[in-house]
């Protein structure tokens, strides 16, 4: 099973990734097939890893040489399924410095088991694909299965990687065929720092967090545990049933908990609509974030994914959804891009849909201010002067 994609979408060009493959065949072109002899020996007694004395610059040369086209092919074929979207959420100088570190980690765990030499990007990839895992785990990878037939498929990115990758490939098939010339320590190297690496830049935000990563899946999983555990006593469930109303006067670990199970069921439903945005759905992605507003009527999604969502109860009628949902993207994205186009349209809201004239006047009034001119400011007057006459025949709007 040869992976040939992923389904990740890629935000940001992957420049760095881009290089790291260039370097490679660059490095395959000069030593390997140039056909100079001293090209061959330099490679050979200089460049590739020796493990029983290695020189510190061997460890990064080393990841920059292969053994042949197909150990080339291979592990680029790999960087380029896996670092792509890799490269694009780190950046590229921080993908580039944990690429260089992932080669050196395994180059080090190589040598702690082998005194032989060693060359290939195998580690340094390997590094990368666990990173992969843990920024992505809920994510597909199309595989090209041949036995007998051709044809593709998706696989979970977790069981790909961890069951074929990781173990089947590297721990079990090793021990029923033989290792073969494969530094399979290093491998396992590279996996290791690949993952644990990646986890700890999650989990210290020096990388950019979403629902979907590790550290968020943990974090959920955790969540429910406390909750499930929590639900064995009797106060703390009727405290989970009946909200505030059974709060005891000492707020114990039980009750603690049960507030922890509203935040994890939040955090569900957020990520829920998100998936239901990228699947094309707004319409069951607006009726989840009603239920999410009943739960918690604080709570606002990542700024595109709001507007989604306001949009999609504007375009069906559901005008108090609309400017609800518009009044909290602004409140909480202050400078959002189309900040005055969305305060014209909540006040066109309030004024012809919900007839409430002082709120439609403090939206228009702030949008006038930001529009400047043309059509937009002309329309924003317009119906500033109709508020404006309304507000002369009705009652001011309490607060």
């Amino acid at each position: 099973m040869i992976p040939i994609r992923t389904e990740t979408s890629i935000k940001a060009t992957p420049w760095a990734n881009y290089a790291l493959i260039a370097a490679n065949i660059l490095a395959f072109f000069v030593f390997d097939w140039s056909g100079s002899e001293d090209l061959a020996r330099i490679k050979e007694d200089r460049l590739i890893l020796q493990a029983d004395w290695p020189s510190l610059y061997q460890f990064f040369t080393y990841q920059f040489l292969h053994g042949g086209p197909m150990h080339l092919a291979g592990n680029m074929l790999f960087l380029w399924v896996f670092g792509n979207p890799v490269c694009a959420k780190m950046g590229g100088l921080v993908y580039a410095l944990f690429y260089l570190a992932g080669g050196v980690f395994s180059a080090w765990g190589f040598a702690l088991t082998s005194a032989s030499p060693m060359l290939g990007a195998s580690g340094a990839i390997a590094a990368v694909t666990t990173a992969y895992l843990a920024l992505f785990p809920r994510s597909h990878v199309t595989v090209l299965f041949i036995f007998f037939i051709i044809t593709t498929f998706e696989v979970p990115a977790m069981i790909l990687i961890v069951f074929k990758v990781i173990l089947w490939d590297n721990l079990l098939a090793p021990g029923l065929e033989g290792a073969g010339g494969v530094a399979y320590s290093a491998h396992l190297a590279g996996y290791l720092f690949g993952f644990v690496t990646t986890m700890l830049m999650l989990w210290m935000r020096a990388l950019p967090r979403d629902t979907f990563d590790m550290v968020a899946l943990l974090k959920r999983w955790n969540q429910r545990r406390a909750f499930s555990t929590a639900m064995t006593d009797p106060a703390a469930r009727a405290q989970a049933e009946h909200g505030r109303v059974a709060r005891t006067v000492t707020v114990s670990e039980q009750a603690r908990a049960a507030e922890d199970a509203q935040m994890d069921q939040a955090t569900d439903l957020r990520t829920r609509i998100a998936e239901l945005l990228t699947a094309s759905d707004p319409a069951s992605a607006a009726t989840l974030h009603e239920q999410l507003m009943t739960l918690d009527n604080r709570q606002c999604l990542p700024m595109q994914q709001q507007m989604q969502i306001a949009r999609q109860f504007y375009e069906s009628g559901r005008f108090p959804q609309a400017a609800a949902a518009f009044g909290r993207l602004l409140e909480i994205y202050p400078q959002c891009p189309d900040r005055e186009d969305i305060g014209l349209l909540l006040g066109i809201i309030y004024a012809r849909d919900l007839r409430q004239y002082r709120t439609a006047e403090k939206y228009l009034e702030a949008s006038r201010e930001g529009i400047g001119s043309g059509d937009r400011l002309r329309q924003c007057e317009r119906w500033l002067e109709t508020v404006r006459a309304a507000l002369g025949d009705v009652a001011p709007e309490r607060s």
